[in-house]
């Protein structure tokens, strides 16, 4: 098929993929990949693995994670209201008031997340953080058995999958962490093969991300790449408030975030830096002292050793309804990796 990037990118936008519930998004990921990749398949985790030149002496593996951060429906009550569990990391101050789908056997449920309105809560109520177990959803049921009719405990339930485009090139919505990330791994391996690469390159749509990394460290084990990239959001610090000091200077559009410390190897980062000096492509520079809270955390210390980088999207907003980033910090992205999977040859080393 030929290939539509705009139109991949509003497919992963509307497609449920709550950590462990990613089937839905990974089908998308695989109908595009299967127009330019060849193998491309699905482990029994449900990381689906796309690939070019698989016989290459050097495998490179590209991870992006596909999850998002959403629900789990976990008690029905006598009413037919729907009690949850999160998935993820979650302000609960973003659910308040929220619409919501819960995603069942037979399709989306709409719902609303309700709590006691401000004119029933009491003086000390006030006061307080509103707290998960002060929250429901409604799906409109007049009791358990009607709602049950329709729910099970255990599906899985997001905000309502959607994006708004902004002025100057920006995309807002829910799942932008971290569907940009596979957006730019699939999207680098399709101009790379343009490229005539030697090596074997892998863009891998990884599950799980959001409870512990867990999809990463199956598929790294499983490739065995000598070099991998883990390609995720990052904070923006264009934002009132931001504390530059700590998280250094981040801006939509001003391009992918190169990161620098100890969970990224030190030629991989060099080599990104050359080739976006060679390229044209504008890219900006953070630290990162610890081991990054993505899948290059796992990445790195997959068997033996990876050399590892990371390439990251600037978001802001991060973990809420209205994630927001740059299209042009995505194109730039996936430009800059098809460069750097088609400059690899397997006399390069990476030993710092």
């Amino acid at each position: 098929m030929d290939a539509d990037p705009r139109q991949f990118l509003d497919q992963l936008l509307t497609s449920p993929g709550v950590s462990g519930y990613e089937q839905p998004v990974q089908a998308v990921v695989r109908e595009y990949a299967s127009g330019f990749a060849q193998p491309v398949e699905t482990d029994v985790h449900g990381n689906v693995f796309a690939g070019i030149n698989p016989e290459g002496k050097v495998r490179i593996m590209l991870a992006g994670h596909c999850d998002q951060i959403g629900l789990l429906v976990s008690w029905i009550d006598d009413a037919g209201f729907l009690f949850f569990q999160t998935v993820g990391g979650w302000d609960p101050q973003q659910l308040v008031g929220q619409a919501v789908d819960v995603w069942t056997a037979g399709g989306p449920v709409p719902g609303v997340i309700g709590r006691k309105p401000i004119h029933l809560l009491d003086e000390n109520e006030r006061k307080q953080v509103a707290s998960l177990k002060s929250m429901w959803i409604d799906i409109g049921s007049r009791s358990r058995d009607e709602a049950a009719s329709r729910v099970r405990v255990g599906d899985s339930v997001t905000l309502p999958l959607q994006s708004r485009e902004l002025a100057n090139s920006l995309l807002a919505g829910p799942a932008l962490d971290n569907r940009c990330g596979v957006w730019v791994v699939m999207e680098a391996l399709r101009r790379s093969a343009l490229l005539t690469p030697t090596a074997a390159i892998w863009a891998v749509s990884t599950v799980q991300e959001e409870i512990g990394l867990r999809g990463a460290q199956t598929a790294a084990y499983h490739l065995a790449p000598q070099i991998g990239i883990a390609v995720d959001v990052t904070h923006a610090t264009d934002f009132p408030d931001s504390d530059r000091k700590q998280q250094g200077q981040i801006k939509l559009g001003g391009g992918p975030v190169i990161q620098r410390g100890p969970n990224v190897n030190p030629r991989i980062a060099d080599r990104l830096f050359e080739l976006a000096a060679e390229k044209d492509i504008p890219v900006q520079l953070a630290a990162l002292g610890r081991a990054a809270s993505n899948d290059s955390n796992v990445l790195q210390i997959s068997r033996s050793g990876v050399a590892t980088g990371i390439v990251a999207i600037p978001n802001r907003y991060m973990h809420s309804g209205v994630e927001t980033v740059s299209l042009d910090d995505l194109e730039h992205a996936a430009n800059l990796l098809a460069a750097f999977c088609a400059s690899i040859t397997a006399d390069q080393s990476f030993v710092p």
